[in-house]
């Protein structure tokens, strides 16, 4: 308190400051006093995955794929370049010569209709 100097702001302001940064200084010091050092898992990553889960995976791929060719052009292709090619609504916008709402509608419009043509037990 005795640092304070009038500058024409709140005192209250000034008090939230404050304690702004004591607690992140707080929760700074947290995260090296509680860090641990851990043996790296990647060595044990692949015993956790059985074939079992390769194989499912395989068939879900596969179910989804030729559901996706079952959909109009249109939402195939933004539903291809959106999730499997990993371009953004604007880029996808760019090659389908669309707006980007009119892409974000083609997502929308060809997520639901390649759930309503995945088998029931995948959809969930």
């Amino acid at each position: 308190m005795t640092n304070f100097r009038w500058q024409g702001k709140d005192f209250g302001a000034w008090l939230m400051t404050i304690a702004r940064n004591l607690a992140t200084d707080h929760f700074k010091a947290g995260r090296t006093r509680l860090e641990m050092t851990t043996e790296d898992m990647g060595a044990h990553d692949d015993s956790t995955e059985g074939p079992e889960l390769t194989v499912l995976a395989g068939l879900t791929n596969e179910i989804l794929l030729k559901a996706l060719t079952q959909l109009p052009d249109e939402q195939r292709d933004c539903l291809v370049m959106r999730f499997l090619q990993g371009m953004s609504i604007a880029e996808t916008a760019a090659v389908l010569g669309r707006s980007d709402g009119a892409v974000k509608q083609l997502q929308l419009r060809g997520v639901r209709n390649l759930a309503k043509l995945m088998p029931e037990g995948i959809r969930g």
